[in-house]
């Protein structure tokens, strides 16, 4: 049996951790557990999973500087678990890499479909290409490659951002509503707090170090509406 791929559950609650582990297995994919932060970046360093499910609140690192310190080395997509309802704790967890999160007590089904939405994202993206490359004044886009430069220099996204940017870059100066992004991203099936997309944007625009109040920014905001990205 062809394997749908690797996970990694990250969660200090062991029963947790094996069940959440238990479902991946029976849909076909290789999952490993481990329970703490440390272990957590070596094994995801080890492993080279292509998903992350990662506990916020764990011992030695807690799950924001765990996923600090595997976007230093690894592209796997993450999805953070939270038990916490405050808004900051997501907004963090974003901001340092994350792709999606999910608040604790969750539904494992949501969880599977999330997770292969977001694994089917790269294989959907490189067959629809419709060019190599797309150029926005200095910026080019090369969806093969999967690499964004501006003026020459490489600008490292997260996957998820990295999609986000493109999906507005195929249609520039298209205002795109939230919803339309994250059906574009996430993928239909995706429910939940829609400013998780503002929150992929403005990490977007800081690594693009873009002002959203500038005409010539890369990504705008259109009022009432939601982003675009300008070509000029």
């Amino acid at each position: 049996m062809v394997s749908a791929g690797r996970v990694l559950v990250v969660d200090d609650e062991i029963a947790l951790a094996e069940i959440i582990a238990s479902y991946f297995r029976r849909e076909g994919f290789d999952t490993t557990t481990c329970h703490d932060g440390l272990a957590a970046v070596e094994v995801a360093r080890t492993t080279r999973p292509d998903l992350i499910i990662l506990d916020l609140m764990l011992p030695g690192l807690d799950g924001i500087e765990v996923c600090k310190e595997i976007r230093k080395f690894s592209d796997a997509y993450i999805i953070m678990l939270t038990a916490r309802d405050e808004e900051i704790d997501t907004i963090v967890g974003l901001a340092v890499g994350a792709d999606d999160y999910m608040n604790k007590p969750f539904s494992t089904k949501e969880l599977i479909a999330r997770s292969r939405a977001m694994l089917r994202r790269p294989r959907q993206d490189v067959a629809t290409v419709p060019t190599e490359s797309i150029h926005i004044r200095d910026l080019e886009i090369n969806a093969d490659m999967r690499t964004i430069t501006v003026a020459n220099r490489i600008i490292s996204l997260t996957r998820t951002e990295f999609d986000l940017f493109l999906a507005m870059a195929r249609r520039p100066r298209v205002a795109f509503s939230r919803r339309q992004l994250i059906d574009a991203v996430w993928g239909e099936t995706w429910y939940g707090d829609e400013h998780v997309v503002d929150v992929h944007v403005g990490h977007l625009r800081k690594k693009l170090s873009d002002d959203s109040e500038e005409q010539n920014s890369y990504v705008r905001t259109v009022r009432g509406i939601g982003y675009s990205v300008g070509e000029g």
